[in-house]
């Protein structure tokens, strides 16, 4: 199947997807969902970091003020 007959076809006009324009939809949304998951998880992860870098450097700061008084 070609990618113009693939970007021709869409849903709601009352014609069936061909089982292989079925799999071919349904493997680019997998790749978009999969593209997605893996952005979505590195950006909570680099916040995660973020914010416990931010945490270890408040309590650096506390500990050093009581160890200097």
């Amino acid at each position: 199947m070609t990618e113009a007959e693939m970007n021709s076809y869409r849903f709601g006009r009352g014609e069936e997807p061909t089982d292989e324009m079925l799999a071919q939809i349904m493997h680019e949304a997998v790749v978009d969902a999969t593209k997605r998951s893996k952005e979505a998880t590195r950006k909570y992860f680099e916040e995660l970091e973020k914010g416990a870098a931010t945490v270890e450097a408040k309590w650096a700061d506390r500990i050093n003020q009581l160890r200097n008084d």
